[in-house]
């Protein structure tokens, strides 16, 4: 188009009109102005990892202890562990006091897990990261609880997080389809237009003897039959879906994602601070009497207050550790507070847990006073033991840890002793303790994650998730999210099932629990072989594969990590499911709206062309010129490119299935009624065409009849297009500023060049009587009206073609 308008104006010169020379050149200026904006984004996946396997190190070297840059570490090195501090490298225990490592980076288990020292570390082999009570511990976890010393067995590359940016490495991004398709579209109309304007200005050379007119009528047929719009409105429309996404707190790093969001078919998200809100709360609260399930912000009643006291005081002041700060918070609930249970107490000892002896007790004296009050809290089976519990006693807990861990949620027992003397037992087992009760915990579900997983299912989108969290845990909050399915799959038998099985049982289960990286990336790959469109949701550097391999990667804008933000296509600001359904929503509407720009700019293309070309065939006079042409591109793109994409979702938007992501951006269907309307309006414009010649008008004056009234003609179009569904009502009734603004732009230009000398000069336009113009008005609402019935009933017919197949 660019090089049209400077032909045409370079001819207009070389003719001596510098007037219509410039007026083309300004056009072809801002027709440039309204380039493509192409994706230059880089991959800094890699580099990220970097970054993050780098923390700051404590060793021992020489004797002392030194701070080095994590990159400096290597095996052999010995790591000291301090609360706060990530993990420099893979490394085995070898000296722990009340360790409590977050491994949700690798695992996405919600809770820290206890690290012990076990006899034969130093020769065992590293196992996977997740699980209670092993010695191993992982780069780029963090250290919630406790300290310890370490021996560095792997680095770089070799460690856990190192094979996950291998496995990046090796990934392939999805192409962008629509680029594809919108380059193909292109190479075609292009192909054709350039072909019937070669024709045509050899018909009207040899035929005429007139090869200047020939030349100016060939760029104006051109100009006409050019999809110059096509990139232009891809462009826009990604660019404005972008922007759009960014005002729901969604931000997009690759503009294929907003193409394939209206296709997704299946959502595979992660638990941890997705569905859940990403923090430990107080769940239940019993002892063999009395249950209670808080609400928010509520203070337990009175009999369970010394309940909430003792795990307190059975904890460390000021912790990183979850559950101790959510037992800390609801005893800021009770009178008095916090300080109020340690008002006047002392810590005397702490007993740390040991694999033996999975409880950990605190023991305090009150000032001036002899008598110690031990407190302890652990696996509840262990406090049971220390309890001494009878039988019945026994039964009863048995039964309260089966109810509550089918329920999601995770156990803490608490006890209490009462201790005289100064000296103190050597272990835990030497205090007489008095059985409490069991606190429970648990990441509460996000509460609008129901009503957006129906909002899916509606939608026809299935919703997966795939953790790193314990089989129990996962499948209570998949219930109470609403999550449709038969059983868990878990990591060990996933695992253990081939390619095949695997694909059979996929479409069933929508629970996956104890999910390795590696096995994340096959779930992702066995959605996308059974012919699922996949969007993957993940905030830790385990999800970051397959984040990429997904068609759409979600990654967590708050919460996660570098690696996942970038191996990501977009990113969530405020880590809310909700987001990813107004995402899904917004994605759908892009598409939509993109379609229906297409089909308005084939439909608009094809009177134009045929006004440009019907005078070439028949030796009329000329009614389009390339500054006709022009003038109508200036409408067209703003038109497609700004008012189409402006326009608001279709009512029934969230409740058609996922459009299949081989569907072209123009179908069959879509081309023939673009046609239809293109023809219909052409026969409109020829029809006044043949009268005006048959009136014997002059040929500036008709030249402005047949251009005023295709260019109402034009705005008809637009009117059409703007719904599949809507009424003519409601083609003027819907909400859209751009597109009033673009029709009194035009309004307001069209009664200038009808009006004002130089401007008609300009136009080569004759007077437009009012009995003229009435035709004009008449052309434009009669087009709109029948094609809005036609547009009914060719609605009704593909949606029974749709049916009967």
């Amino acid at each position: 188009m660019f090089a049209l308008l400077l032909g045409a104006g370079a001819i207009y010169l070389f003719l001596g009109d510098l007037t219509d020379a410039l007026m083309l050149l300004v056009f072809a200026c801002v027709s440039i102005s309204i380039s493509v904006i192409q994706e230059l984004r880089s991959e800094r996946v890699l580099e990220a990892l970097r970054d993050m396997t780098s923390p700051r190190a404590l060793v021992i070297r020489d004797g002392g202890r030194k701070r080095i840059p994590g990159r400096e570490v290597v095996r052999g090195d010995a790591i000291v562990l301090l609360e706060g501090d990530r993990v420099p490298a893979d490394s085995v225990l070898v000296a722990a006091n009340n360790l409590l490592i977050d491994e949700s980076l690798l695992t996405g288990e919600s809770a820290p897990v206890r690290k012990l020292v076990a006899s034969d570390s130093k020769e065992a082999d590293m196992a996977r990261p997740g699980g209670e009570d092993q010695p191993f511990l992982f780069s780029g976890t963090l250290i919630v609880r406790g300290d310890g010393l370490a021996i560095v067995r792997s680095t770089g590359q070799r460690s856990e997080i190192g094979k996950i940016g291998q496995t990046l490495g090796k990934i392939v991004a999805e192409p962008p389809r629509l680029r594809q398709q919108t380059r193909s579209l292109v190479r075609n109309f292009a192909a054709a237009g350039m072909a019937a304007s070669l024709l045509a200005v050899l018909l009207y050379g040899f035929l005429r003897g007139d090869w200047l007119q020939a030349v100016l009528g060939g760029i104006a047929l051109g100009m006409s039959m050019l999809p110059q719009e096509f990139p232009l409105v891809l462009s826009a429309f990604m660019v404005m879906g972008a922007w759009r996404l960014s005002q729901a707190r969604v931000l997009t790093r690759r503009a294929a994602a907003i193409e394939m969001l209206g296709s997704a078919t299946v959502l595979c998200t992660d638990k941890t601070g997705t569905l859940t809100e990403n923090r430990m709360t107080i769940a239940e609260l019993r002892t063999p009497t009395e249950t209670w399930r808080p609400a928010a912000g509520a203070a337990a009643p009175g009999p369970l207050i010394e309940l909430i006291a003792a795990a307190l005081l059975a904890s460390g002041r000021d912790s990183f550790d979850p559950m101790e700060r959510a037992i800390a918070g609801q005893a800021a609930l009770h009178p008095g507070g916090v300080d109020g249970v340690y008002a006047g107490l002392a810590l005397v000892r702490q007993y740390g847990l040991r694999s033996e002896l999975l409880a950990m007790t605190n023991v305090w004296r009150r000032r001036n006073e002899l008598q110690g009050l031990a407190f302890t809290k652990g696996a509840p089976e262990t406090i049971g033991s220390l309890c001494r519990l009878d039988a019945g006693q026994l039964a009863w807990l048995r039964a309260a840890l089966d109810e509550m861990a089918r329920e999601g949620v995770r156990v803490l027992g608490v006890a209490r002793a009462i201790h005289t003397g100064l000296e103190l037992p050597e272990d835990q087992k030497g205090f007489a303790f008095e059985f409490l009760g069991l606190v429970g915990f648990a990441d509460p579900l996000r509460t609008n994650v129901p009503d957006a997983v129906r909002e899916c299912q509606s939608a026809g989108v299935r919703v997966i998730m795939v953790t790193g969290d314990y089989p129990a845990t996962a499948e209570a909050i998949g219930r109470r999210a609403g999550l449709t399915g038969r059983g868990v799959i878990g990591g060990g038998e996933l695992a253990h099932l081939d390619d095949t099985s695997v694909a059979a049982r996929i479409r069933t289960v929508s629970v996956f629990a104890r999910i390795l990286p590696e096995q994340k990336l096959r779930i992702v790959n066995a959605l996308k072989a059974d012919g699922e469109i996949v969007a993957m949701t993940g905030d830790g550097v385990n999800d970051a594969p397959a984040l990429k391999s997904a068609h759409i990667g979600i990654a967590m804008g708050g919460r996660g990590t570098d690696v996942a933000r970038e191996a990501s296509s977009i990113v969530l600001l405020d880590d809310d499911f909700g987001s990813i359904v107004r995402t899904i929503r917004l994605g759908r509407r892009i598409y939509d709206n993109l379609r229906k720009a297409i089909a308005y700019i084939v439909a608009v293309h094809v009177p134009i062309a045929g006004l440009a070309l019907l005078p070439l065939l028949f030796g009329f006079p000329l009614i389009l010129t390339p500054i006709h042409i022009a003038f109508l591109e200036m409408v067209i793109d703003p038109a497609c490119s700004i008012v189409f994409e402006a326009e608001p979702d279709e009512d029934d938007l969230m409740r058609r299935p996922p459009r299949s992501a081989e569907s072209r951006l123009l179908s069959g269907g879509m081309a023939g009624w673009s046609l239809f309307q293109g023809l219909l309006s052409f026969a409109a414009l020829a029809a006044i065409f043949a009268a005006g010649l048959f009136r014997q008008l002059p040929e500036n004056e008709l030249r402005a009849l047949v251009f005023v009234s295709l260019v109402l003609i034009n705005g008809g179009l637009i009117l059409v297009n703007r719904s599949s569904s809507g009424s003519l009502l409601q083609a003027f009734i819907r909400p859209n500023l751009s597109l009033w603004v673009l029709l009194s732009g035009v309004a307001a230009v069209l009664a200038v060049t009808l009006t004002w000398q130089p401007a008609m000069d300009l136009f080569r336009f004759g007077p437009l009587h009012l009995d003229d113009l009435g035709i004009t008005l008449l052309a434009g609402a009669t087009i709109l009206v029948v094609l809005q019935l036609a547009k009914s009933y060719w609605r009704k017919v593909s949606q029974a073609a749709e049916d009967s197949n």
